[in-house]
């Protein structure tokens, strides 16, 4: 909220010639992105209880779900072309009780049937299974998983730095390249800012060496 706030402001300060102070509070981000859920509170579709709506596990289609192997899959299937194509692949087409999709009444009953379907399989077999088509499914990875999905190996989504996997920099741009992340013990984020404002290698040694930057 804080990094919009300055780029809003930068842009309005170079458009004006005005600047301005940002008022820029965590509990104000935190309601803000909650925006959705009252506006589905304000027309009666949120109702003030955990675990009974749309998107907070009360929806048999948005969910995550036990498999044969102890490891887990997520579901978000919640437009109507989606949740066709899962139950489809989920063999469900053929059970009525899958066609009032939208009628919270039925989504407890409904949800103990797609956990039975999905605890007779593998997360790999309904990978092959639902993966690549649009049933709006993911397995669910652990950290040491995740970097190894082909899908984040070929975006590039994590790296390594000073021998640590994390996540690499994000959103990327079409002509500025974003800066690879460096450990202690590499380059300094000090030599970094020194070296891109005109400041030589030696220069930037004898600020070091008298104690001026770290």
């Amino acid at each position: 909220m804080l990094a919009f706030g300055m780029v809003s402001a930068l842009l309005h300060a170079r458009t004006t010639g005005q600047g301005q102070v940002i008022d820029c509070a965590m509990t104000d981000g935190a309601a803000l992105l909650m925006s959705m859920i009252w506006s589905f509170r304000g027309q009666g579709l949120w109702r003030d209880e955990r675990g009974v709506n749309l998107l907070d596990s009360g929806a048999h289609f948005y969910d995550t779900y036990a498999c044969a192997d102890g490891k887990y899959v997520s579901i978000g299937a919640i437009e109507p072309q989606f949740y066709a194509v899962l139950r489809e692949k989920a063999g469900l087409t053929a059970d009525p009780a899958f066609d009032r999709q939208m009628d919270p009444r039925g989504w407890p009953a409904l949800k103990e049937k797609l956990a039975a379907v999905f605890a007779t399989r593998t997360r790999d077999d309904w990978c092959a299974i639902l993966e690549h088509t649009d049933a709006c499914f993911a397995p669910v990875l652990s950290l040491a998983e995740a970097p190894a999905h082909p899908h984040n190996a070929v975006r590039g989504t994590f790296v390594e730095a000073g021998g640590v996997i994390q996540p690499a920099p994000a959103p990327r741009y079409s002509a500025t390249p974003t800066t690879t992340p460096q450990m202690a013990g590499e380059q300094t984020d000090t030599e970094n800012v020194l070296a891109e404002i005109g400041y030589t290698t030696a220069v930037i040694a004898a600020l070091k060496t008298d104690g001026v930057v770290a």
